[in-house]
């Protein structure tokens, strides 16, 4: 029997569409598109390309789920997806590709949004941070203000834009430029500018993404790359890792692509929030038993550009039960009640790595009791800060930490 090639395997066609619709196509698009007995895509994508579909037109449903399952009901057959430029940038691309081998499929991509609004402005794609905010919190640009940034943010609808510059100018960048590009590729592309304190554009085409040149005012709140961020950017009473003993936490906590972080006794989440803000790819579960901190945590969490961050309200170790396994855990708070230490140890993936910080002689007590038991590695840090002295200075001691660090084999 002849082997098949894996292009005959391909029944599912992903094509991407601009605003100009079929005058943006290449032959072989076109022709997919006119013979395809079932095309896929929302409103806008079957109105773009209406001139060439004879097949029938199917629109996305609600839950997207069911529309996927459609797809895959028709597995083997001619299949035609019309989707905004790029599929595979922020586009039904990479949710078809979680169901559907590439050996099953073909793309024809357009140029994206981000392609054309760099094109228009004149800026190295490469050197601009690019994000989606389609049905997300404009929270996740927080991150990205730094004075000679460049940032490119699609946003959800003609309301959006607004909303970017109102955040960007209550952080102290409102000299920021804001460029709002308006359909890019069609008849109504449009682009306008102004300073983000300045914005007052109406009449918004909802198909949009703004382009910011960001630009830093008297005690705009910046959010540094390296790990202990100041104390005082954050919302806490008290309960809060200082800078120094969380950079060195974070340290050895050793965040890597993907990983999950559980922060058991959260307080503030200032250890979570740092962790996420290492790489998009990371998350965390703050668990915190206090109701007024864990409303606190999720205030910081949005403050600080990462408000996907997951809180559980509730005392540990029951509030650990049915949460996904933790590649790394930071114990820093409750840690000496009875049965934590043994359940997020139990917990932990093997490879994962769990820091416990103590500051009483109980939980340092426990701390050497378990390392005593596990090996890991035990590290005593003391902080001293200059403060005044009558009318001279002298240090101040801060409460010593200890610090055990395992990692599970």
């Amino acid at each position: 029997m002849a082997d098949v090639s894996p292009a005959d395997k391909r029944w599912l066609t992903i094509i991407g569409i601009g605003e100009d619709g079929p005058d943006g196509l290449g032959e072989e698009a076109r022709r997919l598109i006119a013979t395809a007995p079932a095309v896929f895509g929302g409103e806008r994508h079957h109105a773009l390309a209406a001139s060439l579909i004879s097949g029938e037109k199917l629109s996305w449903q609600s839950p997207f789920e069911r529309s996927i399952d459609a797809i895959l009901e028709r597995r083997g057959t001619p299949v035609v997806v019309l989707a905004s430029g790029d599929p595979f940038l922020y586009g039904v691309g990479a949710t078809l590709s979680r169901r559907v081998a590439a050996h099953e499929m073909r793309t024809i991509p357009a140029p994206s949004a981000f392609s054309l609004a760099a094109s228009r402005l004149g800026w190295p794609l490469q050197e601009v941070a690019t994000l989606s905010l389609l049905g997300k919190p404009i929270d996740l640009i927080r991150p990205h203000l730094h004075p000679g940034r460049r940032v490119l943010a699609l946003t959800s609808d003609e309301k959006g834009p607004g909303e970017v510059a109102a955040l960007v100018t209550a952080s102290g960048f409102g000299q920021s430029r804001l460029t709002v590009l308006e359909a890019l590729g069609g008849r109504r592309e449009r682009q306008r500018s102004t300073a983000a304190a300045d914005f007052a554009f109406r009449d918004i085409d909802p198909l949009n993404i703004c382009a910011l040149d960001i630009a830093a005012g008297e005690g705009a709140r910046i959010l540094p790359f390296a790990a202990g961020i100041e104390d005082a950017l954050f919302e806490h009473d008290g309960q809060i890792t200082k800078r120094e003993i969380r950079a060195m936490s974070l340290s050895a906590l050793s965040p890597r692509h993907g990983e999950l972080l559980w922060d058991i006794g959260a307080g503030s989440g200032s250890i979570g929030i740092e962790w996420m803000l290492a790489d998009p790819s990371l998350k965390t579960i703050a668990i915190e038993q206090s109701v007024e901190r864990a409303a606190r945590i999720a205030r910081n969490a949005s403050a600080f550009g990462v408000p996907h961050l997951a809180v559980v309200e509730g005392v540990a170790p029951g509030a650990l039960r049915g949460l996904p396994a933790p590649d790394a855990i930071f114990l820093g708070g409750g840690g000496s009640e009875p049965g934590v230490i043994e359940a997020a140890l139990a917990a932990l993936k093997p490879g994962g790595r769990l820091v416990a910080n103590a500051v009483t002689l109980e939980m340092e007590a426990m701390l050497i009791c378990e390392h005593a038991k596990r090996g890991g590695f035990l590290t005593r840090i003391e902080i001293s800060r200059a403060g005044a002295l009558g009318d001279m200075s002298g240090w101040r001691p801060a409460m010593p930490v200890t610090q055990w660090r395992w990692t599970k084999g």
